[in-house]
């Protein structure tokens, strides 16, 4: 990836929700093989309990997952 595409990369948290992940992004595993998408926007799971992990589905509502939508503790 160029460092021209690397910069439109964006990662937001969202309030008690998934990472949304936006741009021109390679997902790579543990072993370094991609992890194909097809979209140029995916929501990361951030609760732990997706069935379809590094993917969200949705189970933070059913579990009731909280995190804020910003910077937590210090750096």
């Amino acid at each position: 990836m160029t460092k021209r595409a690397a910069a439109r990369v964006r990662v937001t948290p969202y309030p008690n929700g998934p990472y949304l992940l936006r741009g021109a992004f390679e997902l790579i595993d543990h072993d370094g093989n991609p992890i194909e998408t097809d979209r140029r926007t995916v929501a990361l799971c951030r609760c732990g309990r997706s069935q379809i992990r590094p993917f969200c589905d949705g189970t933070h509502k059913l579990v009731g997952f909280q995190a804020t939508g910003g910077v937590e503790g210090r750096r």
